[in-house]
């Protein structure tokens, strides 16, 4: 069954890879032109007596996200659209920061030079706030110019780790080993730099948690099994993470398999790998694969009972929300295994399998599932 899916990973790369690299770089004088526009229709506003607004697509409704199977979710030319006021007394700190972080990114990318979200940040914390108010503004003028964050010249710090066959250089020429099996590397700040990946995975593991990637690394995973790169972005993943993933996807063209939680929010982490963002075909991986532990697992399996946890409100609300996408009816397989666990009103962490054995997530439950083709 391997086999068959690396063939059918190498036709889906070659049919998304073309696009996916003409949306990846954007010259910089085409960044500072959109920049420009948008300044000029707000001096144009003045000029009339009239309040300047801004304008870019909603990122937050499932409605604006199409599914097509070889690219994944992305977002629809006819999405909704979201109006910061300059007149408006709560939406008139999210103009002045909108306007701020325009301004710093028209400089980076007229000097060519980078920073991180953080720095943005420590520009004006007055203004801000919050870190998160800079992060979430970074994505709306990626939206509003649509325009990929790497080429706005802004760096997010990576949380992830990544470990297996991978031998690849950073743009600075610095040569990264992540073949040893009981340390793990940092996902490189700049994904976009990477070249030179050199690596002889079947292929690629997405782990959600650390504890678990760590329990991995600590039994030896990647050298008893055929050779793979594990990764984790330690819990929600971080853009670098994502964008690691989708990298090694474009260019191994092997499969990508999931290893999370059976809850609503492991599953959930799907949607991360494939964004809903505007650049999502540069961060989105279309045939990642359920591997575990799926909740049908929990059934035949066995699991004790007492080690299930009962849902809490905020996962049934979280289950609803995900069964309503509108991509969920289109993998049906998906849809049946939530299902299961709607109707049970219990979860399982990966963890949970320890008590069958205290190994059998890698001496069982991965190894049969590799060799029998237990994803979905």
């Amino acid at each position: 069954e391997f086999e068959e899916l690396l063939e059918v990973e190498k036709l889906r790369a070659s049919v998304v890879s073309p696009h996916n690299r003409l949306l990846a770089f954007i010259l910089s004088q085409d960044v500072l032109s959109r920049i420009e526009n948008v300044i000029l229709g707000i001096v144009l506003s003045l000029s009339r007596g009239e309040a300047p607004v801004l304008a870019f697509h909603s990122r937050s409704h499932w409605l604006n996200v199409r599914f097509h199977s070889n690219i994944g979710l992305h977002m629809g030319s006819d999405t909704a659209v979201n109006i910061v006021r300059s007149d408006c007394p709560s939406s008139i700190g999210r103009f002045a920061s909108t306007l701020k972080v325009l301004s710093t990114v028209y400089k980076l990318v007229q000097s060519n030079t980078y920073a991180t979200k953080r720095d943005i940040y420590y520009n004006d914390t007055q203004l801000f706030g919050s870190q998160r108010t800079v992060d979430s503004v970074v994505d709306d003028i990626s939206c509003m110019l649509k325009i990929p964050r790497r080429s706005l010249h802004v760096l997010a710090t990576s949380k992830g780790l990544i470990s297996g066959d991978l031998c690849y250089q950073e743009e600075d020429g610095t040569k990264m080993n992540c073949k040893s099996s009981l340390t793990a590397v940092s996902v490189s700040s700049n994904v976009y730099g990477i070249k030179n990946i050199v690596s002889s995975a079947k292929f690629i593991l997405i782990v959600e948690k650390d504890a678990t990637f760590q329990r991995l690394l600590d039994d030896e995973f990647g050298s008893k099994t055929s050779p793979c790169i594990m990764i984790t972005g330690k819990g929600v993943p971080d853009i670098n993470s994502r964008l690691m993933v989708r990298k090694l996807w474009d260019t191994l063209h092997i499969p990508i398999l999931a290893l999370v939680d059976a809850d609503p929010h492991g599953i959930c982490l799907f949607s991360p790998f494939s964004s809903m963002s505007f650049e999502a075909q540069s961060l989105t991986v279309p045939s990642v694969m359920w591997l575990g532990l799926l909740p049908s697992d929990i059934e035949r399996l066995r699991v004790p009972k007492d080690a299930l946890v009962p849902f809490s409100k905020k996962d049934e609300s979280k289950l609803s929300s995900l069964l309503k996408r509108p991509y969920v009816s289109l993998q049906p397989a998906w849809e049946k295994e939530m299902e299961l666990l709607q109707k049970w009103k219990q979860k399982a962490e990966i963890q949970c399998l320890t008590s069958i054995a205290a190994d059998f997530l890698t001496r069982v439950y991965l190894p049969n599932k590799l060799r029998y083709g237990g994803w979905i």
